[in-house]
């Protein structure tokens, strides 16, 4: 029972006298830490640095990932005339300014596109054999343009 009790309020009392002023042990926090790894002094300051270099690039990396998501989400807020994200654009700057789709999603969007373009009447119109669009458009132009002539004259509009 008394084991309990010391090692409760022991280890309560020492970082309470700790933070009070007792600070014997400053000097000695690298040594100690180097010591308890194992390690010397020069190898805990190389394994330190290390350490700082790999967080380094794992944030530079979030920060591409984050940068592409925003770009992507910028492109459907495009394609979409959905209104645009401050915050996309911010992380699309902090990233290095002009991001571009990956390629895979690039490849997506170009197989959806056609698809859709196929789907449509103009696409289909486009695949008929013999069929000159550019003539059938001029043709559509000008009748269009004689019906805003005949309008024009109409009395009754």
């Amino acid at each position: 029972m008394a084991f309990m009790v010391k090692t409760m309020v022991g280890s309560q009392l020492k970082n309470l006298t700790g933070s009070l002023g007792g600070g014997e042990d400053k000097g000695n926090g690298d040594k100690s830490a180097a010591e308890a790894q194992g390690m010397s002094r020069e190898e805990y300051e190389e394994y330190q640095k290390q350490l700082v270099e790999e967080k380094m690039e794992r944030d530079a990396q979030f920060t591409q990932r984050k940068a592409e998501r925003a770009t992507l989400r910028s492109h459907f807020r495009d394609k979409y005339q959905l209104p645009k994200n401050e915050t996309d654009e911010s992380q699309i700057q902090m990233a290095g300014g002009d991001m571009e789709l990956p390629q895979g999603l690039a490849k997506m969007i170009e197989e959806d596109a056609e698809e859709e373009e196929q789907a449509s009447v103009l696409g289909q119109l486009a695949s008929l054999p013999g069929l000159d669009l550019g003539s059938l458009k001029d043709k559509a132009q000008a009748t269009l343009g004689e019906l805003k002539q005949s309008a024009e004259k109409c009395h009754i509009m």
